[in-house]
């Protein structure tokens, strides 16, 4: 059963890695999910201990803000963000700090992959009727979505399982992580300033490379004012009690979400259909295969020997490069369930939420939110390669990790 457990955990993490495995068309939610059905088809993580490998409490507390984005992407909410910053004529480098600022604010309280999925197609075609360069725009709303969903324990999944599996206070949280955040989007915002060199002029794109109905899907939605106040009065009454009530944030999240759910409006088959169920499954497999793999005592030994190197990873600044490098590695939320069972104790579960978040703004794969984004750009004809991208993420990347390494006394 060791060999066994060994040879999944190494083949899901490799797939995690690669994007997929060689010859098999499987993508990171199939690796996982495969090695998971195979830990547990073959009994080495019995049917009866699924439950307790899996964390519900994130789980729930993941889709309800699932629904809860859902419910303001459908009202047409963030597109009326963008348009409202449109309308305001704003200079460029003012037009640039405020979707910096939107972006970061939003994604604090619902999921940045959302956020940029439905910013990126509308912010492209404002730039673009403006007559701006939409580069610049897009790579800051994705650095911006990254950097601000680290300042909340609901702003990204992998923050969501760090507060619920470490049981960390929310209002602390936000409070430890708040200047790093504020202090990195203003990195972010002079980066792509200094970068840009001043030149707001747009640059002829190519055309669209992917169909008209896969454009069409991006149209803006007209703001339905009744379903936008209900969506945010359900999210601004769950921040409040996230503050000042002892009640389980999953079950006051689902509590949340079902309301949204009982609309006369808003059918629920499109609700849901918003929901990242791949993520949802990713979780669960990935639950499995780390649960199956800390039953044999292996990551407790490579501790050891690494602490034996003057690498000890149970302390914070080891941690945070570790979280660091892994998130690029193998994406945040592996490496977040890797690095989990070590931080159990004072400033670490904020290094490590801090650190694999930020993390995710170094290349293209680092995180979902800038793939979305360079796959949003593709679709309205701009090119966002790798080069572009990192003259930016870098950066972006290095300043905002040293600023919160600075900020938790690890520098």
């Amino acid at each position: 059963m060791l060999t066994l457990t060994l040879i999944v955990f190494l083949l899901v993490y490799l797939g995690l890695f690669l994007g997929g495995l060689p010859f098999l068309q499987l993508d990171r939610t199939g690796v996982a999910l495969l090695g998971a059905i195979v830990l547990v088809a073959t009994e080495v993580v019995p049917m009866d201990e699924v439950w307790k490998a899996v964390h519900p409490p994130t789980l729930a507390l993941l889709f309800a803000f699932m629904v809860i984005s859902a419910q303001l992407r459908l009202s047409g909410f963030y597109d009326w963000v963008v348009w409202r910053l449109d309308r305001l004529a704003l200079p460029p480098r003012v037009l640039l700090g405020a979707v910096i600022l939107a972006a970061a604010l939003l994604s604090a309280v619902f999921s940045n992959d959302i956020v940029c999925l439905a910013m990126a197609p509308v912010l492209a075609e404002t730039c673009r009727a403006r007559r701006f360069d939409p580069v610049p725009f897009l790579l800051a709303l994705a650095c911006a979505s990254n950097i601000g969903s680290a300042a909340t324990l609901i702003g990204n999944p992998q923050n969501m399982l760090i507060g619920e599996r470490l049981g960390l206070n929310f209002a602390e949280y936000l409070a430890l992580a708040a200047a790093p955040v504020g202090l990195g989007l203003a990195i972010t915002w002079a980066t792509v300033l200094i970068l840009g060199h001043g030149r707001w002029q747009a640059e002829r794109h190519s055309a669209p490379t992917v169909s008209p109905q896969q454009r069409a899907d991006d149209r803006p939605v007209a703001l339905d004012r009744w379903q936008t106040a209900k969506g945010l009065g359900v999210a601004g009454i769950l921040l409040a009690a996230f503050f000042w009530a002892s009640w389980p944030r999953d079950l006051l999240a689902l509590a949340g979400a079902g309301i949204l759910l009982t609309s006369r409006r808003l059918h629920s088959q499109h609700m849901l259909g918003l929901v990242d169920w791949q993520l949802l499954v990713l979780f669960i497999g990935l639950f499995i295969v780390n649960h199956a793999l800390q039953q044999t005592g292996i990551p407790t030994q490579i501790v050891t020997a690494f602490a034996g190197l003057g690498f000890d990873l149970q302390a914070p600044a080891p941690l945070f490069l570790a979280s660091a490098v892994l998130s690029n590695l193998v994406s945040n939320v592996p490496a977040v369930m890797l690095l989990l069972p070590l931080a159990a104790e004072s400033i670490r579960g904020p290094a490590l939420a801090l650190s694999s978040t930020l993390a995710g703004n170094l290349v293209i794969v680092s995180s979902i939110a800038n793939i979305i984004v360079v796959q949003a750009a593709a679709r309205h004809g701009i090119s966002i390669d790798w080069a572009t991208h990192a003259r930016v993420g870098v950066p972006v990347t290095l300043g905002t990790l040293a600023l919160a390494a600075w900020w938790l006394g690890m520098l």
